[in-house]
């Protein structure tokens, strides 16, 4: 392929794989370029501003995590979003011209079929089949000053941190008096 280079890439158009949207569902097609920022400002007035009750984002290839993220970004500030994941494979087409022409005809192409991986992701204001494949409801909201029930704390982490281990502390002191013990000229391990 070092003699070729990439001229044109095109995405098979396929129908978003969600039943029942209605015909004005904003659809944000997530691209490798896109900036995160640009694309939430987008999304987020739709869904505030404009009042709209479900969007959909999609991407495929490498702008799969990016589409995660800003779907993440989304339901955490929005809250109480329900979601519907589908994951599937998407045909894109690239098309590559040689660089070195043979002298006496046109220039040579090359045409690739790849399958990469494709998401689409519903969020919706609105409750959802909650029997549907890559369902997933709302996380339960916290209240400000509240008691919470997960265990997680306030800074957003998913589950409690370890109780320290008290077998590692004797350790550690050991180490901190061997080492100032051998600056004062006693013997490592020996009280002064």
């Amino acid at each position: 392929m070092e003699n070729f280079r990439k001229v044109r890439t095109s995405e098979e158009e396929m129908p978003l794989p969600f039943p029942d949207l209605p015909p004005d569902v904003v659809e944000m097609k997530v691209k490798e370029g896109s900036k995160i920022r640009n694309l939430m400002n987008f999304a987020m007035a739709q869904m505030e501003l404009k009042g709209r009750r479900q969007i959909v984002f999609s991407g495929c290839g490498r702008a799969v995590t990016k589409t995660i993220t800003c779907v993440e970004i989304m339901k955490r500030k929005l809250g109480g979003l329900h979601q519907v994941t589908k994951v599937r494979y998407k045909t894109v087409l690239e098309v590559w011209e040689s660089q070195d022409p043979p002298p006496a005809g046109p220039a040579q192409n090359l045409t690739v079929h790849k399958n990469v991986p494709s998401i689409c992701i519903l969020l919706s204001r609105d409750p959802l089949d909650p029997t549907q494949t890559g369902y997933q409801p709302p996380e339960p909201r916290h209240e400000a000053g509240g008691a919470d029930t997960s265990g997680s704390s306030a800074k957003g982490l998913k589950r409690p941190l370890p109780p320290p281990c008290e077998e590692l502390l004797p350790k550690k002191l050991q180490v901190q008096v061997s080492d100032s013990s051998r600056g004062s000229g006693s013997a490592a391990g020996q009280p002064d």
